[in-house]
């Protein structure tokens, strides 16, 4: 009897509410807004009616790639709503909600927008928005509730990261981190030379590969520990950290293409890229056994380190020319806010560092 006592109990998750869906769906939709909306320069006074896009004639040209990205922003909303409203609403109840809620979404941006200079509402687009959330709810619903809350990715996350949502958050954001183009790959904290000021190197020659190198394996080795540290000690830490990076490296190969074309997809893996990253994860196999407390002082100081680094030395003149090529025209909205989260990690990464070190 007691042995039976000791056997672990099977958790049931059906009828469990979605907390993770519900914030994950609402994150999402704050981000359909301020892509849509953005830079925000609205004028009340153009006396136009917020309505006025309704009774419009369609674009005189419409787009394959402009319908496309307007279904494809949705799909996931769609698909979230779906179990934020489990348990209470399922199947095609649930399905009916996601569809509203996409709707309803969308004809408030697409209003909004009557007041935005730069932006032009149609109604090809709301039926577009409207049509993704469609979709979105009709992937959710065949995968049943234990797809997102029971059997495989609750499971699995409670197994890696326990309660530890802030270090879930951090490893989510980290790969779209990367797409803003940096002057070194898995460079974080650009902050524009603003916090340690432009230097004159004059004539003084840095050898670009080292350099890259080394704020490469800084960058990863720093960013892995602490991500780390918010991990289950029996989690595989080595290998998530692994498919992190995989996983950061196939967004970036799919922007670069998108931004400036499948020719130019890998022109961002430099020599310099690849020793830092073959070095951090040799390194990582080694100091992720260290204690609680080193770890922590290492990706510090690794953090720190590359962050100086990345602001004090020059940018890398290839990635100087790349700019001058780089046209974000369709993506410019897109690439502010990644540029937003690019600048914003490391400032969300060390206040969550500060806010642990009580418990060591």
């Amino acid at each position: 009897m007691h042995q039976k006592h000791q056997r672990p109990r099977k958790l049931t998750w059906p009828l469990q509410a979605m907390p993770l869906a519900r914030a994950t769906g609402l994150m999402y939709a704050l981000l359909i807004v301020y892509v849509s909306l953005n830079p925000f320069d609205f004028d009340f006074q153009n006396g136009i009616s917020p309505m006025a896009w309704l009774d419009a004639p369609l674009p005189r040209f419409i787009t394959l790639f402009d319908v496309s990205v307007n279904i494809l922003a949705y799909i996931p909303f769609g698909f979230l709503v779906v179990f934020a409203a489990y348990p209470r609403w399922r199947n095609f109840v649930a399905l009916a909600i996601a569809f509203g809620l996409s709707a309803l979404l969308a004809f408030s941006v697409e209003s909004l927008q009557t007041w935005l200079p730069t932006r032009i509402p149609s109604l090809m687009d709301w039926w577009a928005n409207g049509f993704g959330g469609l979709l979105g709810g009709l992937l959710a619903i065949p995968l049943g509730p234990q797809w997102l809350s029971g059997s495989a990715l609750r499971r699995r996350f409670d197994q890696w990261f326990g309660l530890n949502w802030a270090t879930c958050a951090l490893c989510l954001l980290f790969p779209w981190s990367q797409i803003y183009p940096q002057s070194s790959w898995l460079g974080v904290g650009v902050w524009g030379h603003v916090a340690f000021g432009s230097i004159d190197w004059g004539t003084t020659v840095i050898n670009q590969m080292v350099q890259e190198t080394l704020i490469t394996g800084l960058c990863w080795v720093g960013v892995a520990l602490l991500l780390s540290l918010g991990m289950r000690a029996k989690a595989p830490q080595w290998q998530i950290l692994n498919g992190l990076l995989g996983i950061t490296v196939l967004l970036k190969i799919l922007f670069t293409a998108l931004q400036f074309g499948g020719e130019f997809s890998l022109i961002w893996l430099t020599t310099g890229a690849c020793w830092g990253m073959l070095l951090a994860t040799l390194i990582l196999r080694w100091v992720l056994r260290f204690s609680i407390k080193v770890k922590y002082g290492l990706a510090f100081i690794c953090l720190l380190t590359a962050t100086i680094l990345i602001n004090l030395l020059p940018d890398n003149p290839y990635f100087i020319l790349t700019l001058r090529h780089w046209h974000q025209g369709r993506l410019l909205h897109f690439n502010d806010l990644m540029q937003w989260v690019s600048v914003m990690w490391l400032p969300m990464a060390f206040i969550w560092m500060l806010r642990n070190t009580r418990d060591l």
